[in-house]
């Protein structure tokens, strides 16, 4: 590779890249599709799982989504009967997005599922080689370079 290419910081990222992608993949054609859902609307049902009722603003935040793609995918969910949106009390154009009881046991099952799927693409490592991947996964993703720098 001609300068000034890393070959290793290369291989590393085509190779993130590409699990990363056939990852995704598999998640979405086995469990999320065929239940009419992306990846990203059952990441916004996780996290209202997780963390309850949460204003879309918020959602965005916790999902690295712009606003407008929290929108498209919560539209997309009320009208499958999964979410709802809710009044905030004391704001008249507030609201929270919050998952129906149709919602919750909709996210446990296909969460299971995804659980386990997730444990047979990671078999081939080990427990201590799995905390090790996920250490340094965590530290490029505190470290990584701000976007729209030129580095």
């Amino acid at each position: 590779m001609p300068p000034p290419a890393d070959p290793d910081a290369f291989a590393l990222a085509y190779h993130l890249l590409q699990l990363a992608y056939l990852l995704v993949t598999d998640l979405e054609t086995r469990i999320h599709r065929p239940r009419g859902w992306t990846l990203p609307g059952f990441r916004l049902m996780f996290k209202l799982w997780l963390l309850g009722p949460a204003q879309p603003v918020r959602l965005a935040e916790l999902s690295a989504m712009s606003r407008s793609a929290v929108t498209n995918a919560v539209n997309t969910l009320e009208r499958g009967g999964l979410v709802e949106r809710r009044p905030v009390p004391g704001d008249g154009r507030a609201v929270v997005i919050a998952l129906t009881g149709a919602g919750e046991k909709a996210v446990r099952e296909a969460f299971a599922e995804q659980a386990r799927r997730e444990g047979e693409w990671f078999a081939p490592l080990d427990e201590a080689e799995r905390e090790r991947l996920t250490g340094l996964l965590i530290r490029i993703l505190r470290e990584r370079p701000a976007l729209g720098s030129a580095r």
